[in-house]
């Protein structure tokens, strides 16, 4: 039996600069970062040949084709495995929450599934392989950075080049400005979902139109980057936020709403600096930067929402069992 541990995420700044859209025109980049909540898979031989799937729902059939659930059929093509399997996965948090499940949920698939079959296979490789499954043959219309989160964790800045290529790099950040940027974060959950499809097809529809919002969106992950690796003036971050959330709800409907436009303005008026919806939109956590001396005025703010607690998590996915 093998289980996997893959990390949810937070994104800062430079969502929709990893659509193909936009960086096949110029560079992408996001700054993000994995977060102690996770998403478990467990591989598990079947005696019988069919292969058994339980997530939502209990799928049992005779190959990868019968399979309702998308990713598992691909991942289970991917890596050459089409009968006596059983596959079970859970997860910290529901989702459709803006913290890059989906995406979790395909690297930790393919990180069991590989070590199910003996081979170890690393973080890019993982990370190619989920954008393969989710983006090339599934075509869902999602960027790139989820994937490469999932795989590597940590605080990371992603670019995107226009040759389809990705490069990552950890950012170099002192204990000392990781602690405050983790203690200056509050995230709640708004209470509602939605899929990210949904608002990310039309994104993609509208990025030609948006190209001078999205570089601007790029350019402030870039300087969040900066800022954090310097750690000084670390309120920048929250400005960040909120210039790149003013930006983010122009790209297409559905980003926001009043509710959520509310929310917001309540948590500004107590005391954040900034803040963002996590993912595409819509609904999902809450994220809010806010100085220690005024987190408990945002907190009774937003005291009819659920705060979510988290950590940083330095490690990608990992197999968090064998035997």
């Amino acid at each position: 039996m093998i289980i996997t541990r893959t990390p949810f995420r937070i994104s800062l700044a430079g969502g929709g600069t990893d659509l193909a859209e936009f960086y096949a025109r110029e560079e992408g980049a996001v700054v993000s970062f994995a977060i102690d909540k996770y998403m478990y898979i467990t591989v598990h031989p079947r005696f019988e040949k069919t292969i058994r799937v339980s997530y939502s729902k209990t799928e049992i059939v005779d190959r990868p084709d019968d399979l309702e659930h998308p990713i598992v059929r691909e991942a289970l093509k991917t890596t050459g495995i089409d009968s006596h399997i059983e596959i079970i996965s859970m997860a910290d948090i529901p989702a459709n929450t803006g913290l890059g499940s989906s995406s979790s949920f395909t690297v930790g698939l393919l990180h069991a599934l590989w070590s199910y079959k003996g081979k170890r296979v690393g973080a890019e490789d993982l990370a190619r392989q989920a954008c393969a499954i989710e983006i090339e043959r599934l075509k869902e219309p999602i960027g790139k950075q989820d994937q490469y989160i999932a795989a590597y964790g940590n605080l990371r800045q992603i670019r995107f080049l226009p040759n389809g290529l990705v490069r990552t790099k950890a950012l170099s950040v002192k204990p000392a400005v990781r602690r405050a940027l983790a203690d200056n974060l509050l995230v709640f959950y708004t209470d509602m979902t939605r899929r990210a499809s949904d608002i990310l097809s039309e994104q993609k529809r509208q990025t030609a139109d948006k190209m001078s919002v999205l570089k601007a969106m790029r350019d402030m992950a870039d300087e969040l980057a900066r800022v954090l690796e310097k750690g000084q003036k670390l309120d920048r971050v929250g400005e960040i936020l909120d210039q790149s959330w003013a930006l983010k709800k122009s790209l297409a409907p559905g980003i926001t709403n009043p509710r959520i436009e509310e929310l917001y303005d309540d948590a500004r008026k107590a005391g954040a600096i900034g803040g963002k919806i996590l993912g595409a939109g819509g609904g999902g956590f809450l994220l809010l930067y806010a100085a220690r001396g005024r987190q408990g005025a945002v907190r009774r703010a937003l005291s009819s929402l659920r705060p979510l607690t988290f950590a940083l998590e330095p490690r990608g996915s990992v197999i968090a069992h064998r035997n």
